[in-house]
């Protein structure tokens, strides 16, 4: 398994549910943690619990519909003068539930796309070559296995755009140690997947963030949360090395 201690990670969507669980996963490793909401206040209370865990944590703002904002916050964290090393692209909205479908406003997803697939994009196409340059990095996008649901036609349209490329560009990255992943936490009780929803949101740990251990130079495999649920996460980096093919092959 890869030692991350005194790595950086930036973490979309960390103020709560499944983004704040996978920040203090990899704080429990010793990373380092940029944190990234809509408002500094929103994750105060996760930069203290972070700190408290002996590793450094700072926040950045940006809210991911506004591309504009996306690059300042891109370009703010350069000027903090730390090393990205680690990218979870978590954050992500689900717009609403169409139940009359074919009146699905255009907004579901233009704003679906902006932030749960262009937002994401912009973030791996800034790090990704500053990656490559030195040898090492780990990107890992957050999916969804929803399908058949044309009620929710511009989130799932948005994951499946985001699968699309993350695969393609992973593509582009074999053999070398810069490994892009996709992740599925599965549908859990977040602000995201509702109350309703049948798994908690501590059942996506550590299947979301396998991606950023994983140290076999395969890119553009998918780890399914539920298919690590109740593991260590030394045990779900090796079931993820040993058991999941690369689409590649």
């Amino acid at each position: 398994m890869l030692e991350i201690k005194g790595k950086w990670a930036l973490v979309t969507g960390a103020s709560r549910g499944i983004g704040r669980l996978a920040a203090k996963c990899l704080a429990q490793q010793g990373c380092n943690i940029v944190a990234q909401s809509r408002e500094l206040s929103h994750t105060e209370d996760l930069l203290a619990e972070l700190r408290e865990m002996g590793v450094e944590a700072c926040a950045v703002a940006a809210e991911l519909s506004d591309t504009e904002q996306v690059y300042a916050m891109l370009r703010e964290i350069d000027a903090m003068g730390m090393q990205i090393d680690i990218v979870l692209n978590n954050a992500a909205v689900q717009i609403a539930y169409r139940t009359d479908y074919f009146t699905t406003p255009v907004e579901d997803y233009t704003r679906s796309f902006q932030i749960n697939t262009i937002a994401p994009m912009l973030i791996c196409y800034h790090y990704l070559p500053k990656m490559i340059e030195r040898g090492f990095g780990r990107i890992v996008n957050t999916t969804s296995g929803i399908r058949l649901e044309p009620e929710q036609a511009g989130y799932s349209a948005s994951k499946a755009a985001l699968d699309k490329v993350t695969i393609d560009i992973g593509s582009k990255l074999e053999g070398t140690d810069v490994i892009i992943s996709l992740t599925d936490p599965g549908w859990c009780r977040t602000d995201l997947g509702g109350p309703n929803a049948p798994n908690a949101p501590e059942s996506a740990i550590p299947g979301v963030v396998v991606g950023a251990f994983v140290n076999d130079g395969r890119s553009g495999r998918l780890f399914c949360a539920g298919d690590f649920a109740g593991m260590s996460l030394a045990d779900a980096v090796a079931k993820a090395e040993a058991e999941i093919a690369s689409p590649y092959a």
